[in-house]
């Protein structure tokens, strides 16, 4: 996999092996060292040791979780887990007939007709069927509240804001879809797709204001014809239907172009089993348009926006599915795009797995290498146009004029900081523009090519289980007239509620933002540090801390 090292360390490969192969210090070591000595053997030879070196759930420890921070949720499976007998994964047959996802807001009415068919029959099955629609929507909740433990160990396992998310999300749409086709006796079924990255498309499908794909949790003021907002915070916009379109589209063309050129900073960051390997670095397209339309699509009438505004209750809305239908062909837009036809090869990625019961109630275990290939899971998607491809943002104001603005920040007094905190953390309750060196701006033609710039806000502490957002800039001359439609825009941290009594929740996060192309737009290239600016959109940034701010280069 792709990925670069942490600001501020390095250390010789000679050096890692010298120490780790010390028998005193091995004999030092708690669990989550050998397991970190292990996996860097690994990582070097390209090969898996044992079990012990993926990640996987310990279906015997699922317990309850924190939905909320005061709220308890059981979503466990009512079955004996000691009793439970597993398959593993086999393709379907190349002769079974591909699946073709197409767009919810085309689709007629002998579609719409059928799979509101398969998802009343689906919500009449009881609790007990694990094919059931509430069974289904409670793997989401077990898998994203940490109800589950890691296989051989006592730290809960979570599939978001991590390079797991788009592969489990994935797997479960799979047997969710067959499970739907199954019911109906149609092997051709497929899920549809939430459009939202086309302007016809940006409105909730009308199929799914009506029974059974309606659902009561939502924001009413968001329904057809409102343009859905993907850069949504906790309020309105306040832009008009072809204002919000294009800024829909600019933030699109950052977060799929421009902010993804490396496989770390779309899929995120890499996530190992044992403590010393849990990481909570999302990737850009988690962070928008996924988690900000489940915001946008939740009740406001609910402490988090439930249902689709929180975790652990996201998949109870039957439009959960559609908008992920269309995240997980972003996963293929995003590789055709940039041409990553194998994204990680991390055999730690490859090799771990899950499990979830298919159309025949049989428990399947799969692994991650079992889903990279759409042909062999029989299903595609049906080609649409790409209208954010062509967006590529300008910069609010000219650059030479910015550089004017710019040049006068050195002493433009306490209010711009540089990007060393000196190990103190700073809140976010205001907007912090800071000054950030670049190590290597004077790069060959070269080393741009293999290398991105990467820039990196680290330590970032929620201490509220609330909505947080706050936006990246560079090089502003005016925040008052800026929004993600503008050239300056890095990139958006977005953090749905996580409940700080669990392990998952507590863990500070690193927001990676790739800015190459958006340095060579503001035309500062040559210069050797950039103006940083972090605008908070919520009020909740308030109780959020950062630790510091810095560049690195992403090969």
């Amino acid at each position: 996999m792709d990925a670069a090292k942490e600001c501020g360390f390095a250390v010789s490969l000679t050096f890692i092996i010298a120490a780790l192969i010390s028998l005193t210090t091995l004999l030092t070591f708690n669990s989550d060292e050998l397991w970190e000595f292990r996996h860097k053997i690994f990582r070097i030879n390209g090969t898996i040791d044992s079990d012990e070196d993926v990640m996987s759930p310990n279906l015997t420890s699922c317990h309850q979780s924190y939905g909320r921070d005061d709220l308890l949720v059981y979503c466990c499976p009512p079955e004996n887990p000691q009793n439970l007998k597993f398959i593993d994964f086999k393709f379907p047959e190349p002769s079974k007939p591909l699946r073709v996802r197409k767009p919810a807001h085309l689709l007629d009415e002998d579609y719409i007709s059928k799979y509101s068919r398969a998802v009343s029959i689906m919500k009449s099955l009881p609790y007990s069927d694990p094919r059931s629609f509430s069974r289904q929507a409670n793997l989401h909740c077990i898998f994203c509240t940490g109800a589950y433990d890691q296989k051989y160990s006592n730290i809960s396992l979570n599939i978001h804001r991590a390079w797991f998310f788009f592969p489990w999300h994935r797997m479960f749409l799979h047997f969710h879809e067959r499970i739907l086709g199954s019911l109906i006796g149609d092997d051709t079924f497929a899920l549809p797709f939430w459009n939202w990255d086309s302007p016809e498309g940006m409105t909730i499908p009308e199929m799914y204001m009506n029974e059974p794909l309606n659902h009561k949790e939502r924001d009413g003021s968001h329904f057809p014809p409102k343009v859905a907002d993907i850069d949504f915070v906790d309020k309105e916009s306040g832009l008009g239907p072809q204002e919000q379109i294009e800024k829909n589209l600019a933030m699109m063309y950052n977060q799929l172009v421009s902010g993804a050129k490396k496989t770390e900073l779309f899929m995120g960051c890499s996530y190992y089993p044992g403590e010393g390997g849990t990481c909570d670095g999302p990737g850009t397209v988690e962070l928008a348009p996924h988690n900000t339309l489940h915001t946008w699509v939740g009740s406001s009438f609910n402490p988090q926006r439930e249902d689709m505004g929180a975790f652990y209750s996201a998949a109870r809305d039957p439009l959960f599915y559609a908008h992920h239908s269309n995240i997980d062909r972003m996963w293929e837009v995003w590789r055709e795009i940039h041409g990553k036809n194998l994204p990680i090869s991390d055999p730690a990625w490859l090799g771990s797995y899950f499990y979830f019961y298919d159309e025949n109630l049989q428990l399947v275990r799969i692994k991650v290498s079992d889903v990279l290939d759409l042909s062999k899971l029989r299903y595609a998607y049906e080609k649409v146009n790409l209208p954010w491809l062509n967006k590529r943002p300008k910069p609010s104001v000219s650059p030479k004029l910015a550089r004017q603005v710019l040049n006068l920040r050195d002493t433009g007094g306490s209010r711009f900081l540089y990007a060393e905190f000196g190990g103190n953390a700073r809140n976010l309750e205001a907007s912090m523009t800071v000054k950030v060196y670049r190590p290597e701006y004077q790069r060959t033609k070269k080393e741009k090519e293999e290398e991105e710039e990467v820039l990196v806000v680290y330590g970032i502490d929620v201490e509220s289980n609330m909505y947080v957002k706050f936006d990246v800039y560079v090089n502003i001359a005016d925040e008052m007239k800026i929004n993600p439609g503008f050239r300056e825009f890095a990139g958006t941290f977005v953090r749905l509620p996580q409940a700080r009594s669990t392990d998952i929740g507590s863990r500070k996060s690193t927001l990676k933002l790739g800015i190459s192309e958006l340095i060579e737009d503001l035309e500062a290239d040559g210069d050797d540090s950039i103006w940083v600016t972090l605008l908070p959109r919520t009020t909740s940034c308030m109780n959020t801390t950062i630790d510091g701010i810095c560049i690195e280069y992403m090969r």
